[in-house]
């Protein structure tokens, strides 16, 4: 075993490794950039060294400066983690080269996996279920059209070279493939310099199933199971869990063995994953191997037992896989979701900033959570936005969701916005529920998981009022003990002053709403006025957080999450969350102006100006775009217009909500 590991990554992956290594009696080391001095992966190796500036091509994409820090460190072997160098096949040559050891697969075997065609006709040749298509050499559009005609429809266009999403399109008729075929290849030789497609069968609702494989240097190759990963966002896992509640016993062992079949192929060692696409009628073939470890592998790790990076670690050590195939298990069941800094009704946009609040549930044997940042911490627009992975296990599916939302249920983030109402809303779904949802179910029906417009739910909106009149109640009478007077009667916060019978008035912003109403009473026991209806509120106490009261007779129980700078409420199965704001203070809007100016939604990089000052420009022309949190944003007019003023230039870094460019009024 080493001695000294050096984790060539950041955020919860790198603690991942910490903590297991620590475990181990290894020691670590991490290396940082300039936006992560103050990370949590900084903080709890043994060593840490800076290695270049925050945008990862200056920092975690610097191989030789990774390897550097480790010969300077001494450290034995180094850890990619995902994502980053982990899939690169030239640094792992690199490592190798350097005398230090790669703590994943050969670079032969990754580089057979590199070109989606080459990795399927390799699978096709050692008998893995590959979709019927075409990846052959010739790419001229007319054997393209024969072939595509030949496979038939509906079919899936790919880029050869692809990942992430980016060059694929669906075409179901013939007379749509051409323009199709134009578009993916233009997409593809901008994103990864090469046009090059495959033609592939497109599976009408399929299921995305990995296998979780493992191969050692003395040939023994072996499958920990499956995941199914079917909840997708535009080709992005947003839950995983094992096992699948879709496959049958029979099924699982034929799609387990392809998996060992697939991972031989390549001469495959350490960890990694064959994913599958399973059509309804249980046909699967293979899609890709990725060659690492990958997000999800807790829900493995959880229904198994094992520790999938002990088990790296001792593997790139030379040593035999520590279990043969018939001793590996399969325990209840595992859910993982990922939190992250993204406004879903914004379209997912990413966030950034402080965490102000993170509020996280306690981990046990139901309950665990894998983060590279605590409260106070900031989300930066360098990185992937990810917070922490929030992982449950139970007995079985239907008590591991209960656990899901349980555990969501005490999550609050305060700072940037999060997909916390978004993944509440996912678990209690009837398509995950009933166990039914497939790869294109949320792009197709996103607006199920959504927010509906609308009068915030009566009896949270109650609660949050009865929690906020409690906590004034409460500063008056800690204010008044701290007096030279705490017996004065204006000690007592009931609202009570000559000709106003007690009222108390109170408002709140819920998405940019405001929302009025106005109490009488105090001590717990109030009447509320809203909307013309008057709700009567007895026996409410607040204890710690959790406030217990009668609504007009009816007992309920609710969670405060959050009582500082707002007020999050939640009831077990949905939360609201209000701000509150002075009862005479209004907010300004934001005029004709904002009809002149584009802005910046969320720090980032400027990587392009496409307008100039004295341009005439149209309504939703592109005039900028910006990078952050590794995508591109588009930047477009919001009218047509003379553009007056250009505010930033190409490699500028700027803040949220800045003007960059200015029309003439």
């Amino acid at each position: 075993m080493f001695n000294k590991i050096l984790i060539a990554n950041r955020g919860e992956i790198a603690c991942r490794v910490i903590r297991t290594a620590r475990r181990l009696g290894i020691r670590t080391v991490a290396v940082y950039s300039d936006a992560d001095a103050n990370a949590q992966h900084v903080r709890q190796a043994d060593e840490a060294y800076h290695i270049g500036g925050p945008r990862p091509q200056e920092s975690y994409l610097r191989g030789d400066a990774i390897i550097e820090v480790a010969k300077r460190a001494g450290a034995q072997a180094i850890h990619p983690g995902y994502g980053f160098l982990s899939e690169n096949a030239d640094f792992a040559d690199a490592v190798e080269a350097a005398g230090i050891t790669f703590i994943g697969p050969k670079a032969a075997s990754m580089r057979k996996m590199g070109s989606k065609a080459g990795a399927k006709e390799l699978m096709h040749a050692a008998g893995v279920p590959v979709v019927p298509g075409y990846t052959g050499e010739d790419q001229s559009p007319d054997v393209l059209q024969r072939e595509a005609d030949a496979i038939g429809y509906p079919l899936m266009i790919k880029a050869a070279h692809g990942g992430g999403g980016k060059g694929m399109r669906i075409v179901r008729h013939s007379g749509e493939f051409m323009a199709n075929l134009e578009s993916c290849q233009r997409e593809a030789a901008g994103a990864f310099g090469r046009d090059r497609v495959l033609l592939e069968r497109y599976v009408e609702k399929p299921r995305h199933i990995e296998i979780q494989v493992f191969g050692d240097s003395h040939g023994n190759a072996i499958h920990l199971n499956e995941r199914e990963c079917s909840a997708q966002r535009r080709y992005q896992k947003v839950l995983e869990e094992s096992p699948s509640a879709f496959l049958t016993q029979e099924l699982r062992e034929a799609m387990g063995a392809a998996a060992v079949l697939a991972a031989r192929a390549i001469d495959y060692v350490n960890a990694g994953t064959v994913e599958f696409i399973v059509g309804q009628d249980g046909g699967f073939y293979f899609m890709e191997i990725n060659t690492r470890l990958q997000v999800e592998h807790p829900v493995t790790e959880l229904v198994t037992g094992l520790d999938l990076v002990e088990w790296q670690l001792r593997v790139a050590a030379c040593e035999p896989l520590p279990l043969p195939q018939d001793a590996i298990g399969q325990n209840g069941h595992a859910i993982e979701v990922r939190l992250y800094a993204e406004d879903p009704e914004a379209g997912f946009l990413p966030g950034s900033g402080k965490l102000e609040r993170l509020k996280l549930p306690a981990a046990d044997g139901h309950v665990r959570l894998d983060s590279g940042v605590v409260e106070g911490d900031t989300v930066t627009i360098f990185y992937d936005p990810m917070i922490a992975k929030l992982i449950v296990w139970d007995v079985d599916r239907h008590a591991a969701l209960a656990r899901l939302r349980a555990a969501l249920a005490q999550c609050e983030i305060n700072g940037p916005k999060s997909n916390i109402e978004f993944l509440e809303r996912l678990a209690r779904h009837p398509a995950v529920v009933e166990a039914t949802i497939d790869t294109g179910y949320l792009d197709r029906h996103l607006d199920e998981f959504m927010p509906v417009a609308g009068a915030a739910d009566t009896d949270l909106l109650l609660a949050a009022t009865v929690a906020e009149l409690l906590g004034q109640e409460r500063t008056t009478r800690d204010a008044a003990a701290d007096s030279s007077d705490p017996s004065s009667p204006w000690a007592i916060a009931d609202g009570w002053r000559l000709g106003h019978g007690s009222r108390r008035a109170l408002a709140f912003l819920r998405r940019g709403e405001r929302i009025e109403l106005h109490a009488h009473g105090s001590a717990g026991e109030y009447r509320i006025e809203h909307g013309g209806t008057v709700h009567t509120i007895a026996g409410a106490r607040l204890s710690g957080d959790t406030l217990s009261l009668r609504i007009d007779g009816r007992g309920r129980r609710f969670d405060i999450l959050e009582q500082d700078t707002h007020l999050v409420v939640h009831d077990g199965a949905q939360r609201l969350r209000l701000d509150p704001v002075p009862m005479y203070h209004h907010e300004q809007g934001q005029g004709s102006s904002g009809a002149d100016r584009v802005l910046a939604p969320m720090p980032g990089r400027v990587v392009v100006v496409k307008a100039a000052p004295g341009d005439e420009v149209e309504a939703g022309q592109e005039v900028m775009v910006i990078e952050a949190m590794k995508m591109e944003l588009s930047l477009k007019a919001p009218r047509a217009g003379k553009v007056a003023e250009v505010r930033a230039a190409s490699g500028d870094f700027v803040d949220a909500d800045v003007a960059l460019v200015v029309l003439e009024a």
